[in-house]
C-alpha cells in the first residue's frame, strides 16, 4: 500500500548567512519529492498560525530548536534538527547526512522520542506575573551584580535549603548537558523524568547537585537580591530578579517531541558532541 506524502515544516528563523544559504538548497530539494508535501517554510519569529506537519525541519544549531519548541508552544509536533552551528547536540544531522536519508524520512522511519518540558512563572512582589515555556533549564545568576547570592529553595511547599554562591540551576534531562553540564551537573540520559537542581559555583562544598522527580513544584526566591540578579529561562530570556519575587518551575502539559533517525545512538552523540571518551587509554610500555 503507498504510504502518503510525508507532511514537512522548515522553520528557518535564524538571519546568519549560512542559514539563508542552507535554505535556498534545501526548498528546491524538498519540492522536488514526491514522497514530501512542503506545507510551510517559517522565517521570522513572528507568532503566526503552524500550518499541520508531520514533521518540522529546523535548520541551525541547538539554540534554534530552543526558540522552535518554545514557539511551537502548546501545539508540539516532532522536530528533526539540520546542525549548522557548532555543537548540535539536539541538531545533529548535517545537510548532507539529511539528504541522504530523505528516503528514509519520506517512508516514516524514525522514531520520536517525548522528552521533559517545564513551566516557568515569575510572579512579582506587585501581583504581576508572566510565564516560560522552557526545554532545557531555569537558572537564577548572580549576573552583572557581581555578588554572591543567596538563593532559597522549596519543592512542594516545603523549605529545602538555601544555596550561597553565584546562582542555582533547575534542568531538564534535555538541558543536563547544557549549562548544568558546565556547572557540574551529572548527565542525565535524555528520556528520564526528572529534574537536576545545580548550584553555580556554591560557596560550600557540602552543597551538591540534587536530582529530583519531575512532578515536584520547585519555588525560588532572592530574598537579598541586589541589581542585577537574572532569572534566565533557556539562555534566551532574562528577567531582572527583585528581592520580592517568586520563581516556580513545574513539568509543562506538553513534551518536547524530538525525531530521531536510524542508527542514531544517545551515548554515540555523547561520544561524538562531548568528547565523552570513558576509561582513559594508556599506553603499553
Amino acid at each position: 500500500m503507498p504510504v502518503s506524502p510525508i507532511r514537512l515544516l522548515v522553520l528557518a528563523r535564524d538571519t546568519s548567512k549560512r542559514v539563508r544559504n542552507a535554505l535556498q538548497e534545501l526548498e528546491p530539494f524538498l519540492r522536488g519529492r514526491g514522497g514530501v508535501e512542503l506545507v510551510g517554510v517559517l522565517t521570522t519569529d513572528d507568532d503566526c498560525d503552524v500550518p499541520p506537519a508531520d514533521l518540522a525541519i529546523v535548520l541551525g544549531g541547538d539554540g534554534a530548536i530552543l526558540r522552535a519548541c518554545r514557539q511551537l508552544a502548546y501545539e508540539q509536533i516532532p522536530l528533526l534538527g539540520i546542525n549548522l552551528g557548532r555543537l548540535g547536540f539536539l541538531a545533529d544531522l548535517s545537510p548532507d547526512e539529511f539528504r541522504n536519508r530523505i528516503d528514509a524520512i519520506e517512508q516514516r522511519a524514525f522514531r520520536v522520542a517525548h522528552h521533559l518540558m517545564f513551566s516557568c512563572e515569575l510572579r512579582r512582589g506587585d501581583g504581576t506575573s508572566q510565564r516560560a515555556l522552557g526545554l532545557n533549564e531555569a537558572a537564577i545568576m548572580s549576573g552583572v551584580s557581581m555578588s554572591m547570592i543567596d538563593v532559597e529553595l522549596a519543592i512542594d511547599g516545603e523549605q529545602v535549603t538555601t544555596y550561597s554562591g553565584d546562582g542555582l540551576i533547575i534542568s531538564t534531562p534535555v538541558g543536563s548537558t547544557a549549562h548544568n553540564l558546565s556547572a557540574g551537573g551529572p548527565i542525565l540520559r535524555q528520556d528520564l523524568d526528572a529534574f537536576v537542581v545545580t548550584p553555580i559555583c556554591p560557596h560550600t562544598l557540602t552543597n551538591r547537585p540534587l536530582v529530583e522527580s519531575a512532578d515536584v513544584t520547585f519555588t525560588l526566591a532572592v530574598p537579598a537580591a541586589p541589581e542585577g540578579v537574572t532569572l534566565v529561562v533557556d539562555g534566551q530570556i532574562r528577567e531582572p530578579i527583585r528581592p520580592d519575587d517568586r520563581v516556580t518551575i513545574r513539568r509543562a502539559d506538553v513534551t518536547f517531541q524530538l525525531a530521531r533517525v536510524p542508527d542514531h545512538s544517545y551515548y554515540g552523540t555523547l561520544h561524538r558532541k562531548l568528547g565523552w571518551g570513558g576509561q582513559p587509554r594508556y599506553g603499553m610500555q
